[in-house]
């Protein structure tokens, strides 16, 4: 589980914890649905909001599909971005018919198209994150936290339906690409060690939202599973279904973890380019239903089958970190001299 905790599976309720308990110091949690997170009794989770002024046009092609936006709006919007500036959007959805005919005769835009742009443009408003303003960027906000070398989780809470999802995915992560990439040409420029970017991984959840054939050309997702390891981005994939993600993507990806798959579309996906693929399957078609898991790719010289460790309060107290001032004196003076030792005092 990425954020605060999730519920475990079995017949007694029961939860495990998130990355955000395990590591306090090192993951910040922010939110696209601040009222959902806190119902759910998330601490210390930073809310989140994109305005208006921050969509570009560019986003917008992002959201075609949801949007059911035409190539004539899109370039309208163009037009409209070109006289507003950053403020195309507020600028468009305060316009009243008079003005729209007026612009369109004035800058030679398409009514009808600038119309229906306005209209279906209005359903931002039903999303959470969405403000006319915002008295901070939060996007930058994040970048700094990842320059910072703190770990990211976006929340989105109720905030999951296909247009909020990509809107915010792809606005956010689309900076996130932009910065990488303008930091990446100047270490290259410089070939100064302080220059060079915090190699980051970007971790998207039911990828096949963003990854299926027919909207990978369009979400910037496409293009870091294409390009993006050059400056220094790589993308972690989880999915269920990874029949659902374009095989040009799942060609790119270089190391697998699998667990037990019986769906064929599914398991001929896992073997995309690789060679041998064919005596895996039963290999695959083998492994317990359960903590069981079959790696493959570049991460390891041969597909090996690993079981993986059960998570529980054991792997809690060896894997997170220890909150010293919450235990007895009897534990914590140990360990101090413990560590001590290692430091050669």
């Amino acid at each position: 589980e990425y954020g605060w905790e999730a519920p475990c599976e079995g017949k007694q309720f029961s939860t495990v914890k998130g990355l955000r308990q395990l590591f306090p110091s090192q993951v910040q949690i922010y939110t696209l649905d601040p009222e959902s997170t806190r119902r759910r009794g998330i601490r210390d989770a930073q809310e989140l909001y994109l305005s208006y002024d921050q969509i570009d046009v560019e986003d917008m092609m992002l959201v075609q599909r949801e949007l059911n936006l035409s190539e004539a709006s899109l370039e309208n919007a163009i037009i409209l971005r070109t006289e507003f500036g950053r403020a195309w959007i507020t600028q468009l959805l305060a316009m009243d018919n008079e003005e729209i005919q007026m612009f369109c005769e004035e800058r030679r835009g398409n009514k009808s198209s600038i119309m229906a742009l306005q209209r279906k443009l209005m359903r931002l408003d039903e999303l959470k994150y969405i403000r006319n303003t915002c008295p901070k960027n939060y996007v930058s906000q994040i970048l700094d936290s990842l320059e910072a070398g703190k770990h990211v989780v976006i929340e989105f809470g109720s905030q999951s339906n296909m247009l909020s999802y990509m809107l915010a995915a792809n606005v956010i992560t689309r900076r996130i690409h932009a910065h990488y990439v303008a930091k990446s040409e100047r270490f290259l420029q410089t070939k100064n060690p302080l220059d060079r970017p915090r190699q980051l991984v970007i971790t998207i959840e039911e990828a096949h939202r963003f990854l299926d054939p027919a909207s990978v050309r369009s979400t910037i997702f496409g293009t870091i599973a294409r390009e993006m390891r050059k400056y220094f981005v790589t993308l972690l994939v989880v999915d269920q279904r990874p029949s659902g993600i374009d095989n040009e993507v799942m060609s790119q990806v270089g190391t697998r973890i699998t667990a037990l798959l019986n769906d064929d579309k599914d398991i001929e996906a896992i073997f995309t380019g690789v060679s041998g693929g064919q005596s895996l399957r039963s290999v695959l078609s083998k492994l317990d239903s359960k903590q069981q898991a079959l790696i493959l790719g570049h991460a390891v010289p041969m597909p090996v089958v690993v079981k993986t460790r059960p998570y529980d309060e054991t792997f809690y107290s060896e894997i997170g970190e220890a909150a010293w001032e919450e235990m007895p004196s009897e534990v914590v003076l140990p360990a101090a001299e413990s560590a001590k030792a290692d430091l050669g005092f």
